[in-house]
Order: C-alpha cells, then sequence, then structure tokens
C-alpha cells in the first residue's frame, strides 16, 4: 500500500473539486486530486454541457422550420443522430481544459479511484493511503430515482444516459417537470419527438408562477404536452413501448422513458462517519465557511447540501481556497447565486421571487418592471414574449426575475448589484448601447424612480420654483 502526505486532498473533479484543484496548486499548495469516474463530474459530461449542446440544435432546427421576416419555413426532418454529434463534439472541445494531462502541467498529484475516509486525517483511493492537512469533498450528485413501482424493471433514461442515445424517440415521456426535464422536453420536441411532460405538483413550481406560466404556454403551443398534479403511480413495459399511469387514472404510452425529478448527493461511498463527519441524505453538514464537524474537512458545491449549480460549486472553491489556503475567514452567501432554465423562452431568477418578497418585506416592497414589449431591440428581433420584474426594498434590489429572449444572459447585472449591494440608482445612471436587449434591465430600475419623479406634488412644485427664476 502506497502512502502519499499532501496539503489538500480533493475528492471529486467536477466543478468544485477542478477549481479548488487549479487555485490552490498554482497558489503553491501541494495538491491531490481523486476521481473514481469521468473528469469534469456531471456537468461537462452529462449535464450542462450537454444539454445545451442538445438545445442549441433544437433552436437551429426549429428557426429553420418556423422561417419569418420574409423567409419561408419548412418542415425538415432534423436528423436526430448529427445533433448528438454536436453535444459530444461540444464536449469533446471542452474536456481538454478538465483532463487529467492539463491538471498534471498544473502540478496536481491525480489519482483516477473511488475514495473513502478511513480515519479523521485519512483517505484511501485504490492503493494509495492519502494523509492530508485539509480535505475537500466535492462529489457531486447524481440522478435521483423515485420508487416508482415497476421503475426498476423498465428501461429509462436519466440525464446520464439519455445524450448517448443517438435515434431519434418516437414519443418521450418525462417524469419531472423541472428545469432538466423541460429543458430536455423542448430539445426533444424541437428535434422531431412527440413529448408528454408528467409532473407530481407545478411545473417550473420552484419559480415566479407568472414567469414560468409564460415558458408553460410557449412550450405547450409548439405542442409539447404538460401534465401537472398527476403523480406517477406505475411504470411498465420494454424497449419502445413503455406505459405510465398516475394516480389520477391518467395513461400515457410512449417509446421511450426518461426520469429527471431531482438529484441525490454522492456521500454514501465515502465512509464520512470514519472522518466523523456529520451528514444526512441532502450532503455534508457544513457550517457558514463550508467547514464540516472534522475541521480538517470541506465540502463545496452539491456536496456541501445546498444549492446544485455547475456556477455554486465554482463560487464554494473561492470561499474555501480563501479559508484553507490564506487562513482569512471565508463566508458562503446564497442571496446572490442566480439560476437559469434554458428554454426558448428563458428563465432567470436571482435572489427573492416576488412571492417570497412580499412574504419578508410586505409593504414595504416595490415591483419595477419592464416588458419585452417595449424595447426596441426584441421587436426588431420578433422575440416580444417576456418581463423583467426586479423587487425593491428601500431603493436597494433584494431579487429579480426575467423572463424571455437570452434572459440568463441579462440576470446577471442584477446578480452583480445583489453580490455589491448596489442600489436601483446605479442601474438607471447605467448607459446601454442602443438597441440591445439589456436596456429592459435600465427600463426596469427607471420604473422604480418613474413614479417618485413623475407622479410627485414636491417634484412639480420644486420644477415650477426654478423655472420661475431668472
Amino acid at each position: 500500500m502506497a502512502r502519499i502526505k499532501t496539503d489538500i486532498c480533493i475528492i471529486g473533479a467536477g466543478s468544485g473539486g477542478l477549481s479548488v484543484a487549479a487555485g490552490a496548486v498554482q497558489m503553491g499548495a501541494d495538491v491531490t486530486l481523486i476521481e473514481g469516474h469521468k473528469m469534469g463530474g456531471d456537468c461537462l459530461n452529462y449535464g450542462c454541457v450537454p444539454s445545451k449542446a442538445l438545445l442549441a440544435a433544437g433552436h437551429r432546427a426549429h428557426a429553420v422550420a418556423r422561417g419569418g421576416f420574409g423567409t419561408a419555413g419548412h418542415d425538415p426532418v432534423p436528423d436526430f443522430a448529427a445533433a448528438k454529434d454536436h453535444v459530444q463534439a461540444t464536449i469533446d472541445t471542452i474536456a481538454p481544459v478538465d483532463s487529467q494531462e492539463r491538471f498534471e502541467g498544473l502540478g496536481v498529484r491525480v489519482i483516477r479511484a473511488e475514495a473513502r475516509f478511513i480515519s479523521e486525517t485519512e483517505v484511501q483511493a485504490g492503493d494509495t493511503i492519502i494523509t492530508a492537512r485539509r480535505f475537500v469533498i466535492a462529489t457531486g450528485s447524481r440522478p435521483f430515482i423515485p420508487p416508482i413501482p415497476g421503475l426498476a424493471d423498465t428501461p429509462h433514461h436519466t440525464n446520464e444516459t439519455i445524450f448517448a442515445l443517438r435515434e431519434r424517440p418516437d414519443h418521450l415521456i418525462i417524469i419531472g417537470g423541472g428545469p432538466i426535464g423541460m429543458e430536455m422536453a423542448q430539445a426533444h420536441r424541437r428535434l422531431g419527438c412527440r413529448v408528454t411532460v408528467i409532473e407530481g405538483a407545478r411545473a417550473l413550481g420552484r419559480d415566479d408562477p407568472e414567469a414560468a406560466a409564460v415558458v408553460l404556454d410557449h412550450l405547450r403551443a409548439e405542442g409539447i404536452e404538460i401534465v401537472e398534479g398527476a403523480e406517477v403511480t406505475s411504470v411498465s413495459g420494454t424497449d419502445g413501448a413503455i406505459r405510465l399511469e398516475t394516480g389520477d387514472g391518467r395513461r400515457v404510452d410512449g417509446s421511450h422513458l426518461l426520469v429527471a425529478v431531482g438529484r441525490q448527493v454522492n456521500t454514501d461511498r465515502l465512509d464520512l462517519d470514519r472522518a466523523h463527519v456529520a451528514h444526512d441524505r441532502r450532503g455534508v453538514t457544513v457550517d457558514s465557511g463550508l467547514r464540516s464537524t472534522n475541521r480538517r474537512v470541506y465540502a463545496v458545491g452539491d456536496a456541501a447540501g445546498g444549492l446544485q449549480f455547475t456556477h455554486v460549486a465554482g463560487y464554494h472553491a473561492g470561499v474555501i481556497i480563501r479559508s484553507m489556503l490564506f487562513g482569512l475567514p471565508a463566508r458562503a452567501r446564497t442571496d446572490h447565486v442566480p439560476r437559469t432554465t434554458y428554454t426558448d423562452p428563458e428563465l432567470a431568477q436571482v435572489g427573492l421571487t416576488e412571492a417570497e418578497a412580499r412574504k419578508i418585506h410586505g409593504d414595504r416592497l416595490f415591483i419595477a418592471r419592464a416588458d419585452f414589449a417595449h424595447n426596441d431591440r426584441a421587436i426588431a428581433n420578433g422575440q416580444t414574449t417576456g418581463f423583467c420584474k426586479v423587487m425593491v426594498v428601500k431603493g436597494r434590489p433584494v431579487g429579480a426575475t426575467i423572463v424571455g429572449p437570452q434572459a440568463g444572459e441579462l440576470i446577471q447585472i442584477w446578480a452583480l448589484a445583489l453580490a455589491n449591494r448596489l442600489k436601483m440608482s446605479a442601474i438607471a445612471g447605467m448607459i446601454s448601447p442602443y438597441p440591445t436587449l439589456g436596456e429592459i434591465n435600465k427600463r426596469a430600475a427607471g420604473a422604480y424612480f418613474s413614479p417618485r419623479l413623475f407622479e410627485s406634488p414636491m417634484v412639480k412644485r420644486i420644477v415650477r420654483l426654478v423655472q420661475r427664476l431668472p
């Protein structure tokens, strides 16, 4: 059995683990990185990257079919296998950035094996025991498979297998109406599949209902069947012939099944109890600095039991590097973390939704709003569906919701505002190039000040007095 002593031992080579490894080794730490599966983790291989590539292929096919602006659309049969080639090419292009070779070139010691704790200060990976001053658990998560009767014995896909499917499904049934389910529904519909989504509660239920309705109406208009409030009670069938039944007596027959009902944190094989690391089904129990009950052990990303986004894992990496390498106080926040559902139209959120803000702030809340129907670039592009609304308390934004074209890009200015506690005046004072979609943010900020300027008797009196001056 080989033995290694290192400053920092990272378990998991996904977004969080790779960010910690790259930062720490370039700042002079001795770093050991352990990965039992694929470098790049879920995001590169099964999540963010392939899903957005498939959405891009679907968007291109949809644009050709729709036509417009004086061009006649035609209804091609999309090449499903070619779309999957694009997905794989996208992964292959990005993979070298996350590769073992790159990180070994940076000076990181990379071990490709499953890891588990054998004491408070030691981890075993294959035939190697690693002793470290600090450990980072960055093991991510995997698809949660619900205990639906018959599901275990019925062919089904998750995000870990759906992107390898090269034969176009005739009728894809999706269990789960969250962001993953809705993105995959639209991508497959635009690539020529019939799609039915079954959601036990409300589709896109975490998001602002008004904004979610804009997305769902658009998806239904494209021919996607979305069934809400329907609990799946049984699943059966074979390859190409799947049957799903719900508690209200509904029966859905399809060719393929995708399960997209949530994520399960990958901590069950780490033997965390042997390291005296407290944990539960949500992940590792951490304090505000992402440190566990074993002071040597940190957790980042999905493993930290909070928001499950790739960008959160990267953010966590910066928090713990400050603590581990420099001994400085560091605390993770969540109020400024944005999220986006990459359907068409996109739906993006940062901070509090309107309902959350009303519950917390009551009558102090002001809703500043601007619609894409009044944005000149959106009009020119023929993309006028959607809006931006900002939740404002005492002149500061506490949340923003955007649904519409490029919402994921547009939400970033509000993420900046929340991260730095900027006032609405900072956004209102920004000059946006004309015509751009980004003007909608400035218009929303202006909507906060408009009633204070144009409806204020005091302002009008001051203006009249000034006009009397010589």
